[in-house]
This record gives C-alpha cells, structure tokens and sequence, in this order.
C-alpha cells in the first residue's frame, strides 16, 4: 500500500514536504507508511489515523483501502500499561495530602493578625 501511496503522490507533484504541511502529519510518518514501517507508530490508533488521513488526502476512500489492503487495518493492537502519575488517584482527605493545609492555615493566620493589628493601631492613632 505504502508504494501505491507514493505513486499517487509523485503522479500529483507533491514532495512529502507539501504532503506534511496540508496533512499536519510529520514528514517522518509519511515516509513510514510510504515504506512500509508501520510499527515505527507510537500506537496502532495512530497509524490508522495517519494512514487513513493520508489516504483521504490522496483521494482514496478510506472504506475502498480497508477491502483492498486489509492486513494494513488489522495491525496487531499492543498491550500498553498505564502508569499512574503523582495524585492522580489520590482520594480527599488520604494521608499523602494532609499537609496541604498547611500553606493555607498560615495565611489565615496572616491576614487575621494584620487585621488585629490595623484594628489596634486605628484605635491608639484615634485616641490622640
């Protein structure tokens, strides 16, 4: 499929620059599909993506390439392992977050003295 994209594309005059620039698919990508690299893909949903944009943009419809190329749309789908990032689970009120209130206690206590504070002195400068 990768040379029958490439010889459309060469029978239109476009460079794989002109292809990217329209497409917004990396140039690299373009000449993966163009060679046959499929795996070279972060995921098998974005070669899919890529290849069935890429062929729509050459003017091939997409259901047309799933009959004539089938290998090409059952890619085989890999198991990809979630990794959980920091607090992204983390409940209300577990122990991991406990401090957090910390900041906002010492702000409070802040802003209450400096209220007492310009409280005290309005009324000392109000004496006078």
């Amino acid at each position: 499929m990768g040379a029958f994209f490439r010889s459309k594309r060469e029978e239109m005059s476009l460079t794989l620059k002109e292809v990217e620039n329209a497409t917004s698919i990396r140039m690299t990508y373009l000449q993966a599909i163009e060679e046959g690299r499929v795996q070279q893909f972060l995921s098998t949903v974005y070669a899919l993506g890529f290849i069935r944009q890429y062929g729509g943009f050459l003017g091939f419809d997409p259901e047309k390439l799933g009959k004539e190329y089938p290998d090409v749309f059952r890619l085989p789908v890999e198991k990809q392992e979630f990794a959980y990032g920091i607090g992204t689970l983390e409940a209300r009120g577990s122990p991991h977050g406990g401090i957090r209130w910390l900041p906002n206690l010492a702000w409070s206590i802040g802003v209450i003295t400096l209220g007492i504070a310009a409280w005290y002195f309005g009324k000392l400068v109000g004496a006078f």
